[in-house]
């Protein structure tokens, strides 16, 4: 059978322990008709000569449905029945050793958990990855966790298909979305459940989204800005104008417009984290930006899902503190924010009062901006980039990561309107970390475009008004 990476998309790995009242064959078959691509024959206690009988059944089985069957580990085996091929583990038979018994036409995928190992697999001629485990698993107790971050550094620097593999679930592939991947292997996922036909169809149109989504997602925690220029609204157009799908989730309604703010009404916890878990579980945000939060039950709510969902690339711009040195929160809310949000985050954008709070200390100067941003980084455990403002350095601001700190200079633009300029630029740098761009990348394309936005000089409103998000960056 000619193999393509399309028939990677759900692949299946038997396993015994989930038989119950039914044969082995009669599991195969329902998951065959629900649409797997690719089927893995695994057995680590069935005696050779049973095995060989359940392998060939298993085989025609698969030829009725024209999908690839390979063998686990077997090589000889797979070269005794003519399956289309077998899946080796780092501990199991020699790949270029197993190439040679069966031949240049025959599928043989590898089990991979770093870089390295995945680079070399592909230089001796392996024809896919199994890259895992990507989640805890109990079906394998020796596995080791791949972090997304790894999961997805393969697939950028492996020039063949990756599936990935460990702990996957109906729940949690969505979390995937992003990583290069050009499918999933599961036992439980689908061999545990009760009616397993409709278990392999409903998790076969997840991996199908996930796999062939065609544009990046960011996920906007804020409140509401009637007018426009700043908050959710703000947020969701600059991640439009930075080619991105916004989502959003409101932590309050404000009655606001460009000479100030006349109201402000809260959302409850309950119903922040019923639209947090809308979000999560359908379309997952390849980013998190979070703006102003009020409230300490709030700041707690949002954390808890965070870490639930396990989000990443999370932007949190820690609005506590105007740049006229006037508090926006409450003591109790601001060290909330300290205790659980800001260990979350990639990346804090406070401004130079923000960071004055958060490091606790007075700045003045730019090496006080360093000092500052140090502090923050190593007590947070982020990345920091502090806002400079006029006041300290024109449009310059810092960016400190891993004791290491970058400046991004600016020019600065001789524009009234101003509104909103906070949560633009923490929304920008969201959407670039979502389309997969370094931080430093994504801060110096942000600031290019909130430069430019400005720039564009529109004038609206008797206040302060809001620049021009429509400007889109070619990026």
């Amino acid at each position: 059978m000619k193999f393509d990476k399309k028939d990677l998309l759900l692949y299946a790995v038997t396993d015994r322990s989930w038989l119950k009242e039914k044969t082995l064959i009669e599991q195969v078959e329902e998951a065959l008709k629900g649409g797997i691509t690719f089927l893995q024959l695994r057995e680590k206690d069935l005696d050779d000569v049973f095995f060989k009988m359940e392998a060939l059944q298993i085989k025609e089985l698969c030829q009725k449905y024209q999908v690839p069957f390979i063998i686990n580990d077997n090589v000889k085996l797979a070269k005794e029945i003519d399956a289309d091929g077998v899946h080796i583990g780092q501990d199991d038979c020699d790949l270029q050793n197993a190439r040679q018994i069966l031949g240049k036409d025959k599928i043989i995928g590898v089990s991979a958990h770093n870089l390295e190992e995945a680079k070399s697999a592909y230089k001796n001629g392996a024809d896919y990855l199994g890259v895992g485990a990507v989640f805890s698993t109990n079906t394998k107790k020796d596995a080791t966790d791949v972090s997304y971050q790894t999961l997805k550094e393969i697939c950028t620097n492996v020039n063949i298909p990756v599936v990935a593999i460990g702990g996957i679930t109906q729940d949690n592939v969505i979390q995937l979305i992003g990583s290069g991947i050009d499918g999933i292997a599961v036992i439980s996922a689908i061999f545990a459940k009760e009616n397993i036909e409709q278990a392999t169809r409903l998790l076969k149109e997840k991996v199908n989204r996930l796999v062939h989504q065609s544009l990046h997602t960011a996920l906007t925690i804020a409140g509401s800005d009637c007018s426009g220029g700043a908050g959710i609204q703000a947020d969701i157009k600059t991640m439009l104008a930075n080619r991105v799908y916004a989502m959003s989730a409101i932590t309050a309604l404000t009655a606001q417009n460009t000479t100030g703010v006349s109201g402000i009404y809260e959302v409850t916890p309950e119903f922040l984290k019923q639209q947090l878990d809308s979000v999560f579980t359908d379309i997952y945000p390849e980013a998190v930006k979070i703006g102003m939060v009020s409230h300490q039950d709030l700041i707690i709510a949002i954390a808890k899902k965070l870490k639930e969902y396990q989000a990443r690339n999370i932007v949190v711009d820690p609005v506590m503190v105007a740049t006229s040195g006037a508090k926006l929160i409450n003591d109790i809310a601001i060290d909330t924010l300290k205790e659980y949000l800001l260990p979350l985050a990639t990346i804090v954008t406070p401004n130079i009062p923000e960071a004055e709070v958060l490091a606790n200390m007075k700045i003045e100067n730019e090496d006080e901006m360093i000092e500052a941003a140090r502090i923050i980084s190593k007590k947070y455990d982020c990345a920091v980039l502090v806002k400079g403002g006029h006041s300290i350095n024109d449009a310059n601001d810092l960016l400190y990561q891993h004791n290491s700190y970058q400046w991004f200079r600016g020019k600065r633009i001789n524009n009234q309107n101003t509104h909103g300029t906070g949560c633009t630029l923490s929304s920008a740098i969201a959407s670039y970390l979502a389309r997969g761009y370094s931080l430093e990348q994504s801060v110096e394309y942000a600031k290019d475009y909130i430069s430019q936005a400005l720039a564009a000089m529109l004038d609206l409103g008797s206040g302060s008004g809001p620049m021009d998000h429509g400007f889109v960056l070619d990026k």
